[in-house]
């Protein structure tokens, strides 16, 4: 099923997905439903603002939606580096393993971090418990 067409299920599932997060949506081949959601962040890199989709987009995904109605769902986002164990603690306690901690950019202020996470779910379980865990970033 590595290029399975979307199903008319998977399509309304997505458009559901990408309606509670916030962002735009698009269906890749597999299928996957890849959803994107523009933050404002006031940020420089190398002392130039930067409104970079680079560094302000949020980015989720669902794919492999089993029969019981699970998928593999992942996200990422920016924060700035204060943010960061926050955003770690509220997605644990919702039942999502956070992958990575990390930064793209040097010399970059505010310092940022990128946070990464994953979960076999229901998809709009995922997406209510992602959007819940990221209300504070804005």
């Amino acid at each position: 099923m590595a290029n399975a067409k979307a199903s008319p299920q998977f399509i309304r599932l997505c458009n559901q997905f990408a309606r509670i997060l916030g962002g735009e949506h698009e269906i890749d081949p597999g299928p996957v439903c890849f959803v994107s959601r523009a933050r404002r962040l006031r940020a420089t890199i190398l002392g130039r603002r930067t409104t970079s989709p680079l560094v302000r987009y949020q980015l989720f995904s669902f794919e492999s939606l089993d029969r019981s109605g699970r998928a593999l769902c992942l996200g990422e986002t920016a924060c700035f580096q204060n943010q960061a164990n926050r955003l770690i603690r509220n997605l644990q306690r919702k039942g999502i393993t956070v992958t990575a901690l990390h930064n793209h950019w040097l010399n970059e202020s505010p310092r940022l971090m990128y946070i990464h996470w994953e979960s076999i779910d229901n998809p709009i379980a995922f997406a209510r418990k992602s959007k819940a865990s990221i209300a504070f970033l804005g």
